[in-house]
């Protein structure tokens, strides 16, 4: 094995270590814990919740929630993104795509919640390969709530959060 590939490897192994101590001394609340499931990777993001103008259920305009747009990063450096889907695109190649199953509130009202994800689909093959569950945690930001002056107008809310990449058994 070439010595940037044997470095590469040794850097992923310590880096799945340093996020597992972090994951381990994070208490997560019950309505997104994983009991059973080990972690893959952990990242960092650092994007907007886009959000756009529509018409609320009262039929005056509010804020909806339109799509994420982040920047994954690992030990300071890209290594992926987050998109509409919701989505996390690795940098390898691998991606998976969520369905919220699980949140619960940020630490202040300013933050988006929690969430637990299950892996609804899966592309490519790489890291994110076998990933089960994605939870979000430690969010910062990004919460935008209500009237707004003009429908079709966009509003982006910056925020930060890590992600939890999750595997069973």
């Amino acid at each position: 094995m070439p010595f940037a590939r044997t470095t590469a490897l040794a850097l992923l192994l310590l880096s799945g270590s340093c996020a597992s101590a972090f994951a381990a001394e994070t208490a997560l609340p019950e309505a997104i814990a994983a009991p059973g499931e080990a972690l893959v990777l952990s990242v960092h993001a650092e994007g907007a919740q886009v959000y756009e103008c529509k018409a609320g259920t009262d039929g005056k305009p509010a804020w909806a929630f339109r799509e994420p747009i982040a920047t994954l990063f690992a030990d300071g450096k890209t290594i992926g993104r987050h998109y509409a889907g919701p989505n996390w695109e690795h940098s390898d190649g691998s991606a998976v795509v969520g369905k919220a199953v699980g949140n619960a509130p940020g630490t202040s009202p300013n933050d988006i919640p929690w969430l637990k994800l299950a892996v609804a689909s899966q592309r490519g093959s790489g890291v994110l390969t076998g990933v089960t569950t994605v939870q979000r945690i430690n969010t910062k930001g990004g919460k935008l709530e209500g009237a707004c002056d003009k429908a079709g107008s966009f509003f982006s809310a910056p925020y930060s959060a890590d992600y939890l990449f999750l595997r069973k058994g």
